[in-house]
């Protein structure tokens, strides 16, 4: 293989992937904390990327295989992903946040199919190669998780603009790029097998149904994982993510050998089981458990992914390879992300916090409403919060007495003002019988008060753990793998 092709190749991946890393690991936590995001809103924020999944890859797939150079269009959609991006990082409305995500992701998610396409069209052997390739983008998100984790606000809108700028610099890259010309033009309109002909074969049709599946589950760790890793004050959350990316670098480097002895089949398996151990490990809330969840992300993209899109190019014809993957993206990254989305902000809705407050909102045309919100917020700086309010340190603690007067907190959308009598009782016994004083010392020190404050992230991590499992076995049982078939 060239090796300046190979240079080209590997520099597009690493920007491909710092584009998506330096947004939407952080935008989470930026849109729960920040912008007070509900996790209905923050799911429909990251089903944007679904929709477009949905609708612009196999469109982009037919243009980039009949019409135009797979380089040119990967360069007009990351210059127009760039300004989007800008526009996002300045709107703080939810609506139009909203849609102009779906606009900036229609034109960010073809490029992931057709980065892969062009670098299948450009190398030798892809089980071989691809791996080696496809690693940069890993490095990509790592070192785009650094810059947000260690350098950058990520409650903030720096994180976006930072994708904004990388998102141009690969656009006029890509110009650049190998010269990929489509190839149903250049052999003459001669086709191949239609993409979806592949559905007639079971094993096709359960791969494809048991990706979409997995998807589902899977879309919790994105959109939800920062939050999590912030309420149970993980250090650094951004960076700290970035574990999961350091051992994906690993399990890549090992792709072609763990393929040739375990194949399709088990690969694929063993990346399910991969979520369910992750699942499993975050819904302790223990921080050595939750790093090893986090460790786990290289078996868990790899050996789903990665595998799928060494497959799917597998299968498909060379005149479809574009389409293909873009199919593979349509019903992974698309319709089964776009569901995850939804139902994963459901769920989270769901269990939040079992100590919440009856809180009286004053709004900016002088309406009264009394509503339940969060216990107000006690950081370690006394900065703000609760904390700033009371003049409280990391080491302070609180009785029921401390609530003498009213706790009052104002915000754009006007004044919430906590009652000092329900703030209180939350010491005294919480909710339904339930107290947040875990030790029952009648005070609550910082770490209690920190927990309280959290989702209930047990009960939220233990369904996509089973949801994960459920598809495994459905896809072990109904999938052959091809080696084994063609024996």
């Amino acid at each position: 293989m060239n090796g300046t092709v190979r240079v080209k190749l590997s520099i597009m991946m690493l920007l491909q992937y710092a584009v998506w890393g330096a947004w939407a690991v952080s935008m989470g936590g930026y849109l729960s904390g920040t912008l007070k995001f509900s996790g209905a809103q923050i799911g429909a924020i990251y089903s944007t990327t679904a929709i477009a999944a949905m609708i612009a890859p196999l469109f982009v797939g037919y243009i980039a295989d009949r019409l135009f150079a797979t380089e040119r269009v990967i360069a007009v959609l990351h210059l127009a992903g760039a300004g989007l991006l800008y526009l996002a990082a300045n709107t703080t409305d939810p609506n139009k946040l909203f849609q102009i995500m779906i606009a900036y992701s229609l034109c960010y998610m073809p490029t992931l199919a057709l980065t892969n396409s062009l670098s299948f069209a450009n190398i030798g052997n892809p089980e071989k190669d691809f791996p080696g390739i496809r690693v940069f983008g890993t490095w990509g998100w790592i070192i785009a998780g650094w810059i947000v984790g260690f350098g950058l606000n990520g409650a903030t809108n720096q994180p976006i603009l930072m994708a904004a700028g990388l998102s141009a610099v690969l656009g006029l890259f890509s110009f650049f790029l190998p010269h990929t010309p489509p190839r149903g033009k250049s052999q003459g309109g001669e086709k191949g097998a239609s993409v979806l002909s592949l559905l007639q074969d079971p094993t096709f049709l359960v791969f494809v149904v048991c990706s979409f599946l997995i998807c589902i589950p899977l879309s919790l760790y994105y959109g939800f994982a920062n939050v999590f890793l912030g309420e149970i004050e993980a250090p650094y959350p951004t960076a700290l993510q970035t574990i999961g990316q350091m051992s994906e670098v690993g399990f890549m480097a090992a792709m072609p050998f763990f393929i040739t002895r375990l194949g399709v089949k088990k690969m694929l398996a063993i990346g399910m089981l991969a979520w369910v151990a992750r699942y499993l490990c975050f819904g302790t809330l223990s921080m050595p458990l939750v790093i090893v969840g986090l460790v786990l992300h290289g078996i868990c993209y790899d050996f789903f992914f990665v595998a799928s899109q060494i497959y799917v190019d597998n299968r498909a014809s060379a005149d479809q390879r574009a389409s293909a993957q873009s199919f593979i993206a349509f019903v992974t990254l698309g319709v089964g992300m776009f569901v995850g989305a939804y139902v994963g902000g459901y769920i989270v809705d769901r269990y939040p916090s079992p100590f919440q407050v009856a809180v009286s909102k004053t709004t900016p045309a002088g309406a009264t409403t009394e509503v339940k919100d969060l216990v107000p917020l006690w950081d370690a700086e006394g900065k703000s919060g609760f904390a700033q309010e009371f003049a409280l340190k990391a080491d302070s603690q609180v009785t029921a007495e401390t609530f003498t007067k009213d706790y009052v907190e104002k915000s754009e959308a006007g004044t919430a003002t906590y009652k000092g009598t329900v703030l209180a009782d939350f010491v005294k016994s919480g909710v339904d019988g339930k107290s947040a004083d875990t030790n029952k010392d009648g005070k609550l020190d910082r770490s209690e008060w920190v927990q309280a404050r959290q989702h209930q992230w047990f009960q939220i991590w233990m369904i996509p753990a089973v949801a994960a499992l459920i598809t495994c076995l459905i896809f072990w049982i109904g999938f052959k793998d091809p080696k084994k078939a063609a024996a």
